[in-house]
């Protein structure tokens, strides 16, 4: 199940969309969308399943080590971390497991998914991790010394909102803003590949319609590098690097 290849996860989130299909006609026929959480439950434990392989093989592997001074924070000085749109939480548990002297904590505002990892982390025993019902523009507390996106960004309503919440809640001195994003280039024409038409055809149906419900501006999956780093450095961060990438992902570190 945490091999790279493991895609099982996927068809159980087409199923889901059979089962919205009613929902998603709705949402093409009148242009409101249709919210992350009211979509079948199959949506919810697909994306966990899907995600959670290349989560397994990349995130304390390369990706948090390619952030300028994340990494020997998390591992020796007791980090603050705030995972947003954590979902089901795989992220936030592979992070609280590998990090045991940090203080993890996930946030989504979509409440069936927080007791479901809530759940989870009661199984793994892991004392140093909590979640919260809270939205990407409200969640609480504040000097996080790393606040994580996780395929997430693109479908919010208010990602303006979000980032400028991020730059309140971090620390102002050397916090860190890690966004993984779904590769994407800037320009349609060079996404138009297999990898390319499958998120643009999932973005239709599933991240763009999440954004429009809550009139939001829609990025969409393929949102690519400029059109972020723009949100992002016009909510008042002074630095937006791509730290790393992988065929599947891009990964941003932003900075105050």
């Amino acid at each position: 199940m945490n091999s790279p290849a493991y895609i099982a996860g996927f068809y159980q989130s087409i199923v889901s969309l059979f089962k919205d299909e009613e929902k998603i006609i709705e949402a093409f026929r009148t242009g409101k969308g249709l919210g992350w959480g009211d979509h079948h439950n199959y949506l919810f434990e697909g994306t966990e399943r899907f995600f959670r392989p290349n989560y397994v093989a990349n995130l304390t592997s390369s990706w948090i080590p390619a952030l300028e001074n994340v990494e020997y924070k998390l591992k020796n000085e007791g980090a603050k971390v705030a995972d947003v749109g954590c979902g089901h939480g795989v992220s936030t548990i592979l992070m609280a497991k590998a990090y045991p002297n940090s203080k993890i904590i996930g946030f989504d505002s979509h409440k069936p998914s927080i007791e479901w990892a809530s759940k989870q982390a009661e199984k793994e025993g892991l004392r140093n991790l909590t979640f919260e019902v809270a939205k990407s523009t409200d969640y609480p507390g504040d000097d996080y010394d790393l606040v994580a996106f996780f395929d997430c960004f693109h479908d919010m309503g208010n990602p303006a909102g979000a980032a400028r919440h991020v730059l309140q809640t971090l620390k102002k001195k050397d916090g860190t803003w890690m966004l993984v994003e779904p590769f994407a280039n800037d320009k349609v024409e060079d996404n138009l590949n297999p990898l390319g038409r499958v998120f643009y055809a999932v973005s239709t149906i599933v991240c763009v319609p999440a954004s429009l419900n809550e009139n939001g501006p829609a990025l969409g999956a393929q949102a690519g590098e400029e059109r972020i780093s723009e949100i992002i450095k016009s909510a008042g961060f002074s630095k937006f690097r791509r730290a790393t990438q992988t065929p599947f992902n891009l990964v941003f570190e932003a900075r105050p």
